[in-house]
């Protein structure tokens, strides 16, 4: 009997045919995830969306770990100056769910 897939196996496809709103609010909800993660914050604890993430703490180095992940688990590239230019939760939420929602290109 085949094994099954990862359940994160499917999210890029999964999110793309959501809607835009809750586009939106699934990516808020898995980039909060991986930013309390690096930022070693408990589950319970508020993750400020509109506050620099090197206010937050965050080093370059760990910015870059957090851009790698979502990267694969989003099945697409992100632009290092999206992360620098405009450094909040926020703002990296609006670019995902604007590039997730962007025709793909073939």
């Amino acid at each position: 009997m085949a094994a099954m897939p990862p359940a994160e196996t499917n999210v890029p496809q999964r999110l793309r045919e959501l809607p835009r709103t809750e586009l939106a609010d699934e990516i808020e909800t898995l980039v909060v995830r991986k930013f309390k993660a690096v930022l070693l914050m408990d589950e319970s604890e508020n993750l400020p969306v509109d506050i620099s993430y090197f206010d937050l703490g965050l080093t370059s180095l760990r910015l870059t770990e957090i851009r790698q992940s979502l990267e694969q688990l989003l099945d697409l590239s992100i632009n290092v100056n999206v992360l620098f230019n405009e450094p909040t939760v926020n703002h990296l939420v609006d670019h995902l769910a604007g590039a997730l929602s962007a025709p793909p290109t073939r």
